[in-house]
C-alpha cells in the first residue's frame, strides 16, 4: 500500500472524522457529568452544613463562650465531615482543617454566603463548605456573629465515578476508531476496485490490447468514467483497425507495384547496359542525356529492390540463412566488391567467427559504408571487436557528424538527413533496412556522434544470430 495513497487517505479521513466526533461528543458528555457530580456532592454538603446550623439556633450570648464553640464544632462534626469553627482568632475543632481553609474562602464566607472550595490533601480530593452565623437583634435587625463554621469531606467516591466515566469516554472513543477503520476500509474497497480495476484495463490498452474493458457498476461518477474509458476504448479500437488496415492495404501496394516494375525495369536494365557501352560515341545532349537515363534506371532499380526487401521485413518473411563465416572476410568482401578497399581504413582482425547470414551482414556494410563515403568526410574508418559472444563493428567518418534533431530519426525509412545537400541516388531506405537487418540477427543498430566529430553507427550482434 502505498503511504499516501487512496485507501490511506480514505482511512485517515475517515479515523480522523470518528475521532473527532466521538472526542467531542465523549468529552462534552464528560465535562457536564463531572460538573453535575461535583455540583451535587457541593450542594449535599451545603445543605448539610445549612441544616445543621439552623438546628443549632439560638446561640446563646455574644461574644460565645468556648463551650458554645465546641458545642457548634461537635454539632457539625460525624463520621464523614471535620469541623472547625472560628471566632475573630480563636479556632475549635479540627486543626488540620487550617490549611485547608485558603483567605479568599474565609473571605467569602465573612461576607454572608454559604461558600466551597475543592482542594487536595494527601493526594486525594475534599470539599471544603463554609457558612457565617447570623444572629437577630431585639429590634429585629440581622446582625453576624462573627462565628465562622467550615466543614470538610472527602470527594473520593465522586472522583471514582469521574475516573469511570473517563474510562468509559475513552473506551467509547477506541471502539469509535475501529468502527471507522471498519467503514473506511468497506469505502475504499468500494472506491479502489473500479479505479484498479480502470487502471488494469488502462494498462493493457497501453500494451496494445484494444479489446481491454471496465465493468460498469451504478450510475455514480465513478461508473461515468468507466463508461467514458469504454467508449474511448471503443474509439481507439476502432481507429487502430482502420489505420492498420489502410497501412496493411499501403504495404500490400507497395510491394506489389514493387514486384510489378521489377519486369519492366529488367527490360530497362537490360536497355541500360547495351545503352551505356554506346553512351561515350554518342554526341552532346544525346551522350549526357543517355548517361542520365543510365543512372536513373539504376536508381530505380535499387529502389525497386529496397521496397521489395522492405515489404518482405513488414511480412514477416524476412529470414535468416545463417553460417559460419569469418567476419573479417565478409567485410572485407564486401568492400572489395564495391570498389571500397582504398577509400575506408580497416581494423578487420582475423579469427572472429560467428553463425551470420552473410547476404544480410553484406547489406548492413554497403549501407553503413556507403552512407558514410556520401555524407561524410574521409577516411571512413571501420573497427571490429568481440566481447565475450557480442560481436561489435564501428563506422565512423570525419565528416560535421549528426544533428541533434537528426539522431532520433537516422533509421527511419524514407528520412534525409542532408535534404539541403544535392539530391543524390539515395533512397532513404538503406539504413532502415540495415536496421531491420540487424534486429533480424538478434542485434542493434545505433548511431551516435565521435568525440573527435563525425558520425559513428556501432553494430552490435549475438556471436549466434537468431535463425528466423
Amino acid at each position: 500500500m502505498k503511504l499516501w495513497g487512496l485507501r490511506t487517505r480514505l482511512l485517515v479521513a475517515f479515523s480522523l472524522l470518528v475521532v473527532i466526533t466521538a472526542a467531542t461528543v465523549a468529552g462534552g458528555t464528560y465535562v457536564q457529568s463531572r460538573t453535575l457530580i461535583l455540583q451535587q456532592a457541593q450542594d449535599a454538603t451545603a445543605r448539610v452544613l445549612v441544616d445543621k446550623a439552623t438546628a443549632l439556633y439560638p446561640l446563646g450570648p455574644l461574644p460565645p463562650s468556648d463551650a458554645t464553640l465546641n458545642r457548634i464544632s461537635g454539632e457539625l462534626s460525624d463520621r464523614d465531615l471535620n469541623s472547625l469553627v472560628f471566632y475573630e482568632d480563636k479556632a475549635v475543632g479540627n486543626e488540620q482543617m487550617r490549611a485547608l481553609i485558603s483567605p479568599e474562602l474565609r473571605a467569602a464566607v465573612k461576607s454572608g454566603s454559604v461558600a466551597w472550595q475543592r482542594v487536595m490533601s494527601d493526594g486525594k480530593p475534599m470539599l471544603v463548605v463554609g457558612t457565617a452565623f447570623i444572629v437577630v437583634l431585639p429590634n429585629g435587625k440581622r446582625q453576624a456573629s462573627g462565628i465562622e463554621a467550615y466543614v470538610a469531606g472527602w470527594l473520593v467516591p465522586e472522583e471514582r465515578n469521574i475516573g469511570e466515566l473517563a474510562t468509559r469516554a475513552w473506551l467509547i472513543g477506541g471502539l469509535a476508531l475501529v468502527f471507522a477503520i471498519g467503514l473506511a476500509l468497506l469505502a475504499a474497497r468500494g472506491v479502489l476496485r473500479p479505479v484498479r480495476e480502470l487502471g488494469d484495463a488502462a494498462r493493457r490498452l497501453g500494451k496494445g490490447d484494444l479489446r481491454a474493458r471496465v465493468s460498469v457498476r451504478g450510475s455514480d461518477e465513478l461508473a461515468g468514467v468507466a463508461r467514458t474509458f469504454n467508449e474511448t476504448a471503443d474509439s481507439l479500437e476502432r481507429h487502430v483497425g482502420e489505420l492498420e488496415r489502410m497501412e496493411a492495404d499501403a504495404r500490400r501496394f507497395v510491394a506489389d507495384v514493387s514486384h510489378e516494375l521489377r519486369t519492366p525495369l529488367a527490360a530497362m536494365t537490360a536497355v541500360a547496359d547495351v545503352l551505356e557501352q554506346e553512351a561515350s560515341s554518342l554526341p552532346g545532349d544525346a551522350g549526357r542525356a543517355a548517361k542520365m537515363s543510365i543512372e536513373e534506371t539504376h536508381n530505380l532499380t535499387r529502389l525497386v529492390n529496397d521496397l521489395i526487401e522492405v515489404s518482405r521485413f513488414d511480412a514477416g518473411a524476412a529470414a535468416l540463412a545463417p553460417e559460419e563465416v569469418d567476419v573479417a572476410e565478409v567485410i572485407t568482401a564486401s568492400l572489395r566488391i564495391r570498389g571500397w578497399t582504398n577509400e575506408v581504413e580497416g581494423d578487420l582482425p582475423s579469427g572472429i567467427f560467428a553463425e551470420w547470414d552473410p547476404r544480410r551482414i553484406d547489406v548492413i556494410v554497403a549501407n553503413l559504408v556507403g552512407n558514410a563515403l556520401r555524407h561524410g568526410e574521409k577516411p571512413v574508418s571501420l573497427r571490429l571487436s568481440e566481447a565475450g559472444e557480442q560481436i561489435t563493428l564501428e563506422v565512423s567518418d570525419r565528416g560535421s557528424g549528426l544533428a541533434p534533431e537528426v539522431l532520433p530519426h537516422v533509421f527511419d525509412r524514407f528520412y534525409k538527413a542532408d535534404s539541403a545537400r544535392a539530391r543524390s541516388g539515395g533512397s532513404g531506405l538503406g539504413l532502415a533496412i540495415a536496421w531491420e537487418n540487424a534486429r533480424l540477427h538478434g542485434g542493434t543498430l545505433s548511431a551516435a556522434n565521435g568525440t573527435d566529430g563525425g558520425a559513428v553507427f556501432t553494430l552490435r550482434l549475438p556471436r549466434r544470430g537468431v535463425t528466423a
